[in-house]
């Protein structure tokens, strides 16, 4: 059977990358080495005949939570951190078009010389058109981050889950990197990772994911082709949603 031919669980996708996921081994920046090799992941699980969104995060050059703790006004470092994000959002789509998949960035905040606004029904044309959406600029607003903006654009978009990247294989009660007895989740429900303060995502991307019953899957990007493999449910994944 043919990577085409392949089943896919999810036709329609969200993926929510880290900033820090663009800048590999480095300290800060983007690694475009790294970069393309997300974007074959993401190339392949289009030939695949996946539907994919990208929803990507700007702490590999700005972040604002740092800013407003370092005494800068919260609302003037959020916007910072959401212009970074615009950065490595034209820097994946570059990539992605290296990889000969088409893509499209679009802004929550106008920017018309450099990229497209955000507009709902333009992105869906774009997703439906085979298209890679790169949603930039989180939701426009400060105070609300990347993964909330990744969960309320999943939802827009219909995606059937989000998959949010991590340099680990899942969810686990601790920093598997620090604490070797750590617990693995498979699976979780909304209300324990709240309950538990698992820290996957903020409480109200999992709460917006919850009220609209949009599965997370959390995956490591750490792994060449995983993305192809969350499509077809046969990653190492913690899936989190209603209980059955």
């Amino acid at each position: 059977m043919t990577a085409a031919a392949v089943p896919l669980k999810y036709k329609r996708l969200l993926l929510k990358l880290s900033g820090e996921a663009l800048m590999g081994s480095n300290g800060y920046g983007i690694d475009m080495l790294v970069v393309d090799r997300l974007a074959r992941d993401v190339a392949e699980a289009v030939n695949a005949g996946a539907e994919i969104a990208v929803v990507v995060g700007g702490g590999n050059i700005f972040r604002g939570l740092s800013g407003a703790a370092k005494g800068m006004d919260r609302a003037t470092a959020d916007y910072m951190g959401m212009l970074a994000t615009v950065m490595n959002a034209l820097a994946f789509q570059n990539a992605l078009e290296h990889a000969n998949t088409p893509a499209r960035v679009l802004s929550a905040i106008p920017m018309t010389s450099v990229c497209e606004t955000y507009v709902r029904p333009k992105a869906l044309h774009h997703i439906k058109r085979g298209r890679v959406v790169i949603f930039a600029a989180g939701t426009g607003n400060p105070f609300f981050t990347t993964d909330t903006a990744a969960t309320l654009r999943a939802i827009e978009m219909d995606c059937g889950a989000v998959a949010k990247a991590t340099q680990v294989d899942g969810v686990y009660s601790a920093d598997p990197k620090k604490d070797p007895s750590a617990q693995r989740y498979d699976t979780l429900t909304y209300g324990e990772v709240l309950a538990r303060n698992l820290q996957v995502m903020d409480g109200a991307a999992i709460a917006l994911a919850r009220d609209n019953k949009l599965p997370v899957i959390v995956f490591s990007i750490t792994e060449p082709g995983n993305l192809l493999k969350v499509l077809k449910g046969e990653a190492r994944a913690t899936l989190i949603q209603d209980g059955a």
